[in-house]
């Protein structure tokens, strides 16, 4: 077996952390190969030092049995691997082909801009990408991003590509899309590995399989030889059940509703009622206009006829805090752009909503703000080192905990999460979810918009939205089929 990417040994600490320790990955030439394991076990760090933006304590990398390249040489670095990133970094104000030629623009300090479109058609062609070199990357959808950055990375001549959580924000037809390219890129020769907490995507479309678990390497084996029950056993350390959802009897009381909703090219006429103590399901593809919809409700978009109200109050459209004083608690879908803020800390992330409480005349007192994170780190189990450290040194599963904290932090009546397990690891997954169940449980009504069938396990019941519209309302107790079937627009 000719090994295109190894990793020896691997030692990385950042001040008394230590990200990895003797962690190891071999890649063969031409494999998929999948790298999985809780949130903070690793994964980000190892790919951090194969990309070359970090430099091992300890340890080595290899490309096709030759040292990696000094940190310096970027260019080296681009024609070894290329990484398509959970978070894209492509740039939304520049053109396709402008980002696919970032920094390889011109010759001589002069852009030749009629041979540069002319290239990144060439390029989109080759790598059977379907956009205008023209368009704006802005305008694109993210799997049409996904492909330009794959398309990139290609372009540099690089043989092994990393994705990371690549299907977090696709639909089923667009994951499918995906996994049928990049099995047409291995048929061509090229080297992938795979990040992902869908253990079912990674018996679906890699080969092998390595585990990492509290920063060491566990196992690597071929995935046809790896049960899924060992394999979650390896991740955690233990056998970890499938999540239960509780039974519950919903109150009379309705705390949420939209009456005659319709935003043009998204939604239409859509009437949505949540009570006491249920929580309700929206579920459809990405066209579906779900997330449209959530989003209304809680007045991040405006909708061009209908009302919301929440707790009984009229909520003017549009206007997120006045939805949040009538008693709303809100996940967005994008953490990383809508959740947080990274250079803050822990704590100040939590308690942003509750900022007039914890002080006067404008202040915010220290003490109390700490006191209310640390009590919120507590109850969703945040593995921080304090309420002092910035969000942004936290791992994917934690930093959605602090979204979750500072939804939860002001005891919302109405809950509104937009897939809210998106890019977190087993035991995350089930402390956000019961996060959710413990807050109805509490009284609050809950509407959860999820693309993951799993997530949609604890709602009482599921709008499933197509075109626009709600098309069915089904109770608790369907069948994966039943609802994707609906969903897809083929219910028999």
């Amino acid at each position: 077996m000719n090994l295109h990417v190894e990793a020896r040994n691997v030692v990385k600490r950042f001040g008394p952390t230590t990200a990895l320790n003797g962690a190891e990955i071999a890649i063969a030439e031409g494999e998929t190969h999948a790298l999985v394991g809780r949130n903070g076990a690793g994964k980000s760090t190892l790919v951090s030092i194969l990309t070359g933006l970090q430099r091992p304590d300890e340890g080595e990398v290899r490309f096709s049995g030759e040292a990696a390249p000094a940190l310096a040489d970027r260019d080296a670095w681009r024609q070894r691997v290329a990484c398509v990133y959970q978070k894209s970094t492509i740039i939304p104000a520049l053109t396709v082909a402008e980002n696919l030629f970032l920094n390889r623009q011109s010759a001589g300090g002069t852009i030749n801009w009629r041979a540069l479109r002319a290239r990144a058609r060439e390029v989109l062609d080759t790598y059977e990408v379907d956009v205008d070199a023209q368009a704006l990357a802005g305008d694109l959808s993210v799997e049409q991003r996904q492909l330009v950055e794959i398309a990139r990375a290609l372009s540099f001549g690089t043989r092994f590509i990393i994705l990371d959580e690549p299907t977090a924000r696709l639909d089923g037809p667009a994951i499918e899309r995906l996994f049928t390219r990049m099995r047409s890129l291995r048929e061509q020769g090229v080297t992938m590995m795979y990040i992902s907490h869908h253990l079912d995507e990674v018996y679906e479309i890699c080969q092998s399989v390595t585990v990492f678990r509290d920063a060491r390497h566990i196992v690597t084996r071929p995935v046809a030889d790896l049960p899924h029950d060992e394999l979650v056993a390896a991740m955690t350390g233990e056998a970890t059940q499938a999540y239960e959802s509780r039974s519950r009897t919903p109150r009379d009381a309705v705390v949420l509703s939209g009456a005659g909703l319709t935003l043009a090219g998204r939604y239409a006429n859509i009437d949505i009622s949540v009570k006491s103590g249920e929580v309700v399901g929206l579920a459809g593809s990405a066209s579906s206009g779900k997330v449209g919809l959530a989003e209304t409700l809680v007045g991040l978009r405006k909708a061009d006829r209908g009302t919301v109200t929440v707790n009984g109050t009229r909520v003017r459209p549009g206007d997120v805090p006045a939805a949040m004083r009538a008693g709303l608690g809100f996940v967005p879908e994008d953490r990383h752009h809508e959740g947080f803020v990274p250079m803050l800390s822990v704590g100040e992330n939590a308690t942003f909503p509750i900022a007039r409480k914890l002080g006067r005349y404008g202040l915010v007192f220290p003490a109390r703000r700490r006191t209310k994170a640390e009590e919120m780190i507590k109850n969703l189990d945040i593995k921080t080192e304090g309420a002092d450290q910035p969000v942004s040194d936290l791992s994917g599963g934690n930093a959605q905990k602090v979204v979750f904290a500072r939804a939860l932090v002001d005891d919302p009546t109405v809950l509104v999460v937009i897939n809210p397990t998106a890019g977190v690891d087993v035991k995350a997954k089930q402390a956000l979810l019961g996060a959710v169940e413990d807050a109805v449980g509490r009284g609050a009504g809950a509407v959860v918009v999820s693309d993951e069938l799993d997530d949609l396990r604890i709602c009482d019941r599921v709008l499933v939205m197509f075109h626009g519209r709600v098309v069915k309302d089904v109770p608790r107790g369907w069948t994966d089929h039943e609802l994707v079937a609906v969903m897809e627009g083929i219910e028999e």
